[in-house]
């Protein structure tokens, strides 16, 4: 699946983060664990933002300047409405031309759906956005070897693809990161997620 579909078939399913019992805290824990390795508070960069602005209130009440980006004009929509003071960008991470430098960047549960191929691009470039000594935190699907798929479990039919967990430590590593943390947080499900530092 391209990057555009993947953003038309969230367009069809922001009802399920706007839900009354959606968990807020979704990934919260794991974020202020990776703002601990933080050195500076300059600007951020939520990739996949989404709508909730859960990770965008977080970075600011941690003295962050978050701007957001997500390839679902629906999301950004929303998003615009709860942070209209916030800059969004309705756009595809994968051919996005980054302006900023950052000292921390996120892609929670978002950057698993850009096609495989796409994966070590994406990751040089998230890289690169930041500063010295600035912190990428992302999740990924926690299996041995890199692969793909697509599943309907949200409803319309969506993609996702991984590096395996040694793929994406080695890419850092090579992109001059180091790992601060990694962990299979809702083992046994194989949701897994980095922090990593720019050296």
């Amino acid at each position: 699946m391209k990057p555009q579909e993947i953003g038309k078939a969230y367009d069809k399913i922001t009802h399920l983060w706007e839900r009354e019992g959606f968990n807020r805290n979704n990934g919260i824990e794991q974020h202020k664990r990776a703002l601990a390795f933080a050195k500076n508070k300059g600007k951020a960069l939520d990739v996949g933002c989404g709508c909730t602005g859960r990770f965008i209130d977080l970075l600011q009440s941690e003295g962050f300047s978050p701007d957001g980006i997500d390839i679902s004009e629906k999301m950004i929509d929303l998003a615009r409405k709860r942070h209209p003071n916030i800059i969004f960008h309705h756009q595809d991470i994968c051919e996005w031309k980054i302006q900023e430098k950052y000292d921390f960047v996120t892609a929670w549960d978002s950057i698993w759906h850009i096609p495989l191929h796409q994966q070590e691009k994406v990751l040089g470039k998230l890289v690169a956005s930041l500063n010295k000594g600035g912190v990428l935190i992302f999740s990924f699907g926690g299996i041995e070897e890199q692969g793909d798929h697509t599943d309907d479990f949200m409803g319309p039919e969506v993609y996702y693809s991984t590096l395996g967990t040694n793929g994406f430590l080695n890419l850092l590593i090579r992109l001059g990161c180091i790992c601060r943390h990694i962990e299979y947080d809702q083992y046994p499900e194989l949701h897994t997620y980095i922090i990593a530092q720019k050296a």
